[in-house]
């Protein structure tokens, strides 16, 4: 009787493996397809799709933890085909994974990054962290392999028994939906799809550490969104500074910058593209302090009202490889008064992440708030 049992609990979950870890059939019954185009087709011998300038999101089901599998055709081209997951609509908040196929071998071949209110940050969660070097293979299928476990996730390329890259998410674990995206203009092919929803064992979990830049300034406060034309005309900021009204504060994340999307939604059909973050200076006395900053993507430096400042760091601002990466590579002197002073950072963003940090090198004599 009890080998009768046993061989019953085993059936049982060879029979639930199977269903598990089965192929998710390619077609418009399981997926929401969105794209300028796309084609079902066989591709060197398997049923795929050929995806272009979209993604398609699995209907009826979600996802928390698990695993997630797919074979994707590269082409040395600039793209960034990958995956969304945990994906709400509702919030913009997701986690994912893509490839750059045209930075094969580069540190930067691929990323992991979140999306928060619908932009994804790559320009503060960058370097080994969050990427790793691969080369990869245009005349086959490049296998990724995804396992997410609670707050962690890893990366297995092309049937690796070690993780390429094991990282801490970025959101609160919640079930989301899993989207596939198949690059830009470019057109890519996607097959054999396997999701899991059972929780996996991650296997030698060691994700790279960060070091925070010291003495940044932690917290930064936040106005409400506006137009960057209405900073054209240096005469009407008076106009532009009055009709601001306060949000809430964001703190730096990864020791490096504030992400403003933490507050502000870029992409919720609100007109503007610009904030207003600020510190106010206490000085014991009337002094010249070096403060050196970082932004993304351009910045209009206001101390005391008047404008000080004005750069451009977004991707490709100064070369055709510029990152537009946020770090202290700017640098202002204020003309500190006895007493308090205010120091708005009026910060434009277009894509990438919408970051703002600094810090005082001498902060001796100063106070901040």
């Amino acid at each position: 009787m009890k080998t009768r049992i046993n061989l019953l609990v085993l059936s049982l979950w060879v029979s639930f493996n199977a269903r598990s870890q089965e192929l998710i059939p390619i077609d418009t019954n399981n997926w929401k397809i969105q794209a300028r185009a796309y084609v079902l087709e066989k591709h060197m011998g398997t049923d795929a799709i050929y995806l272009q300038a979209g993604a398609m999101t699995l209907k009826d089901k979600e996802f928390k933890n698990g695993i997630i599998e797919f074979d994707i055709h590269l082409k040395k081209e600039q793209a960034f085909p990958g995956v969304y997951f945990r994906a709400n609509n509702t919030s913009g908040d997701s986690e994912q994974f893509y490839v750059r196929p045209h930075q094969s071998g580069n540190p930067d071949a691929n990323q992991a990054a979140p999306t928060t209110k619908n932009i994804s940050p790559w320009q503060l969660y960058f370097g080994p962290k969050y990427s790793f070097p691969y080369e990869y293979n245009y005349d086959t299928w490049t296998h990724i392999k995804i396992l997410v476990n609670e707050e962690n996730a890893q990366i297995f390329m092309d049937h690796s028994d070690k993780p390429n890259l094991s990282w801490k998410l970025f959101h609160k674990p919640e079930s989301g939906k899993i989207i596939l995206r198949g690059g830009n203009s470019s057109g890519f092919h996607i097959a054999n799809i396997k999701i899991s929803s059972d929780t996996p064992e991650l296997i030698d979990f060691k994700p790279v550490e960060r070091e925070a830049i010291p003495s940044l300034i932690q917290e930064w406060e936040v106005s409400d969104m506006f137009e960057e034309k209405l900073l054209h005309n240096p005469n009407d900021f008076g106009k532009v500074l009055e009709n601001r009204s306060w949000q809430g504060k964001i703190q730096v994340e990864e020791g490096t910058a504030a992400n403003i999307s933490r507050i502000q939604n870029l992409r919720d059909g609100t007109p503007g593209n610009t904030v207003l973050a600020k510190i106010t200076i206490t000085s014991d006395k009337d002094q010249i302090k070096l403060f050196e900053f970082g932004y993304s993507d351009r910045v209009v430096a206001i101390l005391n009202g008047e404008p000080i400042y004005w750069g451009n760091n977004k991707w490709r601002s100064r070369d055709y490889r510029y990152l537009g990466t946020v770090g202290l590579f700017d640098g202002i002197y204020l003309n500190l008064q006895k007493g308090k002073n205010e120091l708005l950072m009026a910060v434009s963003e277009d894509f990438g992440g919408w970051l703002i940090t600094g810090r005082f090198t001498d902060s001796k004599g100063i106070k901040i708030k």
